[in-house]
């Protein structure tokens, strides 16, 4: 069990690996730093957060054991931030449900803000207002209004995972339309919703479909009728070539 005053070393981290981190995971990238603030334990984290990462649950875990209503992260020097590190987070989040505390995101640097944007994710986060203390017991006489709210969130919890399996192929599929087309990366991601939704395609497969085209494969023609018309859209004084094989040709 850590001290909370006690900085938290990478080897530190990796040495206390357990359960939560098998054999198989990378060393951490990270480090952390505890401070007690009051009932809170304010947790400051630098490196990089991705599958490594997960080796710093154990000592969250004990953290957020010893602290009175949950862990308060400063990520503001984190420099990198992928989806493994995003469900170590969500993990460290499940357990302080668990056990009615809270986890949440003080400050943070660009690679988080980013990430908690894409997958929407930020709210999970954020700071709970006057009507979400997670800490206050029930009446005994009253309906547990948490046990239906847990249920809830973790549902969404299982939700962002699977979405976090094809995000980085929907990201790849964003950076074709960028090349491709020199979109920007808020116009790609609309061009990409727009077909999907014109087309009744589900967005991972209409970004796996496009990722294809890397490789010699072409989209069915009203997926590229379709695609072709949402640049267009999006850039009205430019033509949309073909985007299977805008794509295509970029690989070569």
């Amino acid at each position: 069990m850590p001290d909370p005053a006690r900085s938290q070393t990478q080897e530190g981290a990796v040495s206390a690996a357990g359960d939560s981190a098998p054999a198989d995971v990378p060393p951490c990238m990270a480090t952390m730093d505890v401070t007690p603030d009051g009932d809170r334990m304010t947790v400051t984290v630098w490196g990089e957060l991705d599958l490594g990462s997960r080796r710093l649950l154990p000592d969250l875990h004990d953290i957020l054991t010893l602290s009175g209503s949950g862990i308060d992260l400063r990520l503001d020097a984190i420099g990198f931030c992928d989806c493994s590190g995003l469900n170590m987070l969500l993990d460290l989040r499940m357990r302080a449900l668990d056990q009615g505390k809270t986890v949440v995101v003080r400050s943070s640097g660009r690679a988080v803000e980013r990430l908690l944007d894409l997958t929407g994710t930020r709210e999970l986060f954020a700071v709970p207002g006057p009507q979400e203390d997670a800490v206050r017991p029930a009446a005994a006489d009253e309906p547990d209004p948490g046990a239906a709210d847990d249920q809830d969130l973790r549902a969404e919890v299982a939700q962002l995972r699977r979405a976090m399996q094809t995000r980085p192929t929907i990201d790849l599929a964003r950076g074709i339309l960028m090349a491709s087309f020199s979109l920007s990366p808020e116009a790609a991601w609309a061009v990409l919703v727009r077909t999907s939704q014109n087309t009744n395609t589900k967005l991972h497969h209409l970004a796996r479909d496009l990722v294809g085209t890397i490789h010699g494969s072409t989209l069915p023609e009203p997926v590229q009728q379709q695609l072709a018309a949402a640049v267009a859209s999006t850039s009205p004084h430019s033509e949309a070539p073909c985007p299977a094989n805008g794509a295509a040709e970029n690989s070569d």
